[in-house]
């Protein structure tokens, strides 16, 4: 008995600030001497769980409900009950106890102290209301206070909602501080779901359970033979000589100042998800016929193989061929060494085998579990000294909005693993901090903040000191950046582009039908160009990758960088054809996109322009070039520009190119005008347009 009891009051004592533990004690008290006072009227054995106290004071905070349990309370329903035989020498057994490290946490200042310090639940309600229609006010429903054994988190759960004044850090020993909770950190937490205590435990358990076997999991990627089996198929010489032409294009365009803050190793990041993505890894819907090599739809489960079930494997898909009719397998493994072997699956099996990728290729890196079905990766930049998110799916670095912003996510937690720690990142990918915590309903945000506090303690212990230190002062940077809500990007993110149309509408992941880009940016010439009075750009779609090649051959990635406008333009690969190609956004009906030059000032025209713009069409698909200058327009086909023609442009100042992309037939009919269609191992420039000036 002793035990239990000293575990429930000691961790209600060491595991809450000062102010949270003194709080939860007062109403613990109370209901222990009115029970102590009145032995024989059960409306003292009676505690309905909607009570505002107990759900403000009690709830949020670790071990207050235990310490109920320890009295001898029971759940019944709506209330916790005592027995009538329940033994009031337990009741004030537990009562002394608390009352003696009341007296404690009064003298000493702050209520415990911790190995690894703890997340603030800075502007988040640190806990969910459990009992079902009771009312939670904005004055009980946010503790907003913070300490330092909760300001340099072992795992950031709590949402920098936007707040007038957030809670300050404070010093550890000093205290704690309290600020006012923001309207909308109130009005989120009135929004959440209320649980019964039997159905928030269910759900705690459960969650404590995917963490714990995640982390089982990410210990895979340290394996010595695993990492070296991922090297043996990783063209690591390749992409390292890659990642330094990309710093020294950079370098080039930018100057060494501009990149400072970029080196080598942030470009063989680049360069290994772009390997990942366009040569390694292929992305499965239904797999081919195993059979006859037809296409094949989903038929429901199999049961998977002693052999599959050593792989992971014990989720498999039966899909039905559509020719013959025959069943094929699809076993979906979840080692990360078998992956690199099949080289396919679906986002899990993506993130799952680039982690591996990246640790074998000496990256600090984190499997990123997002709990609305997706994952992902990230990986540390010790230049930056920032956490960056990796997609491998998408090809997409750092662009952490991409899901809420451009696929229309709706985001609850978003946990990362490493070898070395767990973390809550939920804020790095959300600008809608309120939102996410009124969907927030899984388990209390201070039991998520412990849970994750003490794994990283265990973690920690068995760091050399040099290496706990250098974790502390990034989880502190982390922090930092998770008080402040992300603004979300004028950038339109495009929705997701792995997987079919059905499957990415069913689950609301295509993002905006139409995407307008304005970047407005506009070709001027450079001192080189007016003396060798030429200005040559080219384009490959296989690289995404623009070259000046009369201005030192400097290099600007993604096909929008350079564009004046462009609307409902995407660029997509084929991995199964190997093919990259501009095309329209799925479902528009046409698009556009232009390029600008603009010479107004200068003492030079142009008089002749020299254009190669190759397109493929199917079907009624048409592409349709535009040229406009100061006063002139007129259409070329897209069939006439296939090879260099030339165009006399009367001295003119101004030039807009644009491609006009229409037609096509059926689901697929944006497919059927496409621009600059190559292989994605060539390395030629299709788009190639050449001013002559005078």
């Amino acid at each position: 008995m002793a035990a239990a009891e000293d575990d429930a009051t000691q961790q209600l004592f060491k595991e809450n600030s000062k102010d949270d533990f003194l709080a939860a004690s007062e109403i613990l008290l109370r209901l222990a001497n009115n029970v102590l006072e009145n032995p024989n009227e059960m409306k003292y054995r009676r505690i309905r769980v909607g009570n505002p106290l107990v759900q403000s004071k009690l709830l949020p905070v670790v071990g207050g409900l235990e310490c109920l349990f320890d009295m001898g309370f029971l759940e019944d329903g709506e209330f916790l009950t005592l027995p009538a035989g329940s033994s009031l020498a337990v009741v004030r057994h537990v009562r002394d106890k608390l009352s003696r490290l009341c007296s404690v946490a009064r003298g000493a200042g702050d209520g415990g102290t911790n190995a690894v310090p703890r997340a603030a639940s800075h502007s988040a309600p640190p806990s969910v209301p459990v009992a079902q229609g009771a009312a939670v006010t904005q004055g009980t429903a946010v503790n907003q206070r913070t300490t330092t054994n909760q300001a340099m988190a072992a795992g950031v759960t709590a949402a920098a909602a936007p707040a007038p004044q957030p809670s300050p850090i404070v010093a550890q020993g000093q205290g704690t501080a309290a600020a006012s909770p923001s309207p909308q950190v109130a009005a989120a937490v009135q929004a959440r779901p209320t649980q019964t205590i039997a159905n928030l435990r269910r759900l705690e358990s459960a969650f404590s359970t995917r963490i714990e076997s995640t982390m089982s999991h990410v210990m895979l990627y340290e394996d010595p033979n695993l990492q070296q089996k991922a090297r043996s198929v990783i063209p690591v010489i390749t992409l390292q000589q890659e990642a330094e032409s990309r710093l020294q294009a950079l370098q080039q365009s930018g100057g060494r100042e501009a990149v400072r803050d970029v080196d080598v190793r942030d470009c063989l990041l680049l360069e290994l998800l772009s390997w990942f993505k366009k040569s390694f890894f292929t992305w499965v819907d239904s797999p081919p016929c195993e059979h006859c090599g037809g296409s094949t739809h989903h038929a429901g489960s199999a049961t998977p193989t002693s052999a599959e079930l050593i792989w992971g494997g014990s989720r498999v898909e039966n899909h039905q061929c559509d020719s013959c009719g025959q069943y094929t397998r699809f076993p979906r493994y979840n080692h990360p060494g078998k992956l690199l072997e099949t080289r396919r699956g679906r986002c899990g099996e993506w993130a799952n085998c680039f982690t591996l990728c990246c640790r074998a290729m000496g990256f600090e890196a984190r499997y990123v579990l997002d709990w609305t079905d997706h994952v992902w990766t990230e990986v540390y930049s010790h230049t930056q000294k920032r956490w960056l998110h990796c997609d491998p799916c998408e090809n997409v670095c750092d662009k952490p909005l991409l899901y809420e912003q451009g696929w229309g996510k709706k985001l609850t937690y978003v946990i990362a693993f490493s070898k070395d720690e767990v973390q809550d990142v939920t804020w790095r990918y959300s600008a809608k901090h309120p939102e996410v915590l009124a969907r927030r309903n899984e388990c209390r945000e201070m039991w998520l903040v412990n849970t994750i506090h003490n794994i990283c303690t265990r973690k920690f212990h068995h760091m050399e000191e040099a290496r706990r230190q250098e974790m502390l002062h990034r989880l502190v940077v982390e922090l930092v950046e998770f008080l402040t809500p992300k603004t979300a990007s004028s950038e339109n993110l495009p929705g997701r582009t792995t997987g079919s149309l059905s499957w990415r509408l069913a689950r609301g992941e295509l993002g905006k039908a139409v995407t307008t880009r304005q970047h407005q940016y506009v070709f001027r010439l450079m001192e080189s160009e007016k003396d060798s009075e030429v200005l040559h750009i080219k384009y490959s779609c296989a690289k995404d990758l623009y070259v000046r090649s009369s201005s030192q051959d400097v290099p600007t990635w993604k096909w929008h960088s350079c564009t004046y406008s462009a609307r409902s333009v995407l660029r997509k690969e084929e991995s199964d054809w190997k093919m990259a190609y501009l095309a329209r956004d799925e479902g528009s009906e046409s698009a556009e996109m232009s390029w600008k030059f603009d010479l107004i000032g200068e003492d030079l025209c142009i008089s002749k322009l020299e254009l190669k713009a190759p397109s493929t069409t199917f079907e009624n698909g048409s592409v349709t070039w535009r040229l406009c200058t100061e006063d002139n327009c007129f259409n070329v086909p897209g069939s006439q520009l296939m090879e260099f023609q030339t165009f006399d442009l009367q001295r003119s100042q101004m030039l807009t190119i644009t491609a006009v992309l229409s037609g096509g037939k059926g689901s697929v009919a944006w497919q059927h005008a496409q621009l600059f269609r190559q292989r994605l191992d060539d390395t030629d420039f299709p788009f190639q347009i050449i001013l002559h000036l005078s």
